[in-house]
C-alpha cells in the first residue's frame, strides 16, 4: 500500500516567521512605550514617608521618586530612545541599540529597587527642618511606587529582550524605500520639444534652420 505525504505549502512556512515577527513587534512596542510611562510617572509620586523631632515636635516628611534617585527617569528616556532607534538601524546597530535598551530596564529595575530603602533624601529634609545637619529622619516607610518603577523597568528588559531575539525580522523605517538593495532606476529625459523658444535658439546657434525647411 502506497501512503501519500503531505507536503506542508512553500507559503505556510514562510508566513509562520512572519506572524511571529508581527507578535513580537506589537509585544515589544507595547511593552516598551508602557514600562517608559510607568517608570516616568512613579519617578513623580511618592515613594518614601517618615517624621523628623524638631523642637515643635515631630515633622512629617515625604520624598518623590525623583528625589530619591534620578536614575529611573534617566534611563526611561534612553530606553524610550532606544525603543524608536530600533527601527532606525539594521544588522549590528539593531543588536547594539536592542542591547541599550535592555539594559536600560535592568537598570531601572535595579535602581528602584535600591531607591525603596533609600533614606538619604529623608535625611537632608530632616537635616534643613531641625537645623542640625547629622539629624537623621525617624519612622521611615515607602509606598509601592518605586516597585511600580520596577515593573516598568522589567517592561522595558522584556522589549530589549524581544528586540534581541526577534529584531532582525522586524521592519525598518527606510524597508519601505529599499525593496531589494538594487538602485532605482532613473527616470528617461524627456525629448526636447523644438517649438519651445530656448530649442529654437539653440539651433540656430548650430546653424540648423529650426523649421525644417530644405535649404535651396
Amino acid at each position: 500500500m502506497d501512503y501519500v505525504t503531505a507536503v506542508p505549502h512553500p507559503r505556510s512556512e514562510a508566513a509562520a516567521p512572519t506572524r511571529s515577527g508581527r507578535r513580537s513587534l506589537a509585544l515589544a512596542l507595547l511593552c516598551g512605550a508602557l514600562g517608559a510611562a510607568v517608570a516616568l510617572l512613579s519617578t513623580r509620586q511618592r515613594w518614601s514617608e517618615g517624621m523628623a523631632t524638631v523642637a515643635g515636635g515631630a515633622f512629617p516628611l515625604t520624598a518623590q521618586g525623583s528625589d530619591v534617585t534620578g536614575v529611573p527617569a534617566a534611563l526611561a528616556i534612553v530606553g524610550l530612545a532606544a525603543l524608536v532607534a530600533v527601527f532606525a538601524v539594521r544588522r549590528a546597530g539593531r543588536l547594539a541599540v536592542s542591547a541599550v535598551l535592555a539594559l536600560s530596564g535592568a537598570g531601572i529595575a535595579v535602581a528602584a529597587l535600591l531607591g525603596a530603602g533609600d533614606t538619604s533624601a529623608l535625611d537632608e529634609q530632616a537635616a534643613k527642618a531641625s537645623g542640625d545637619t547629622s539629624a537623621t529622619v525617624a519612622s521611615f516607610s515607602h509606598t509601592a511606587w518605586p516597585y511600580a518603577a520596577v515593573a516598568g523597568g522589567a517592561l522595558i528588559l522584556l522589549a530589549g529582550l524581544l528586540a534581541l531575539r526577534y529584531g532582525s525580522s522586524w521592519p525598518a523605517m527606510s524597508g519601505r524605500y529599499e525593496r531589494d538593495g538594487t538602485p532605482r532606476p532613473r527616470r528617461a529625459a524627456r525629448p526636447a520639444d523644438p517649438d519651445r523658444p530656448e530649442e529654437i535658439w539653440k539651433a540656430l546657434d548650430r546653424g540648423e534652420d529650426p523649421t525644417g525647411a530644405d535649404p535651396v
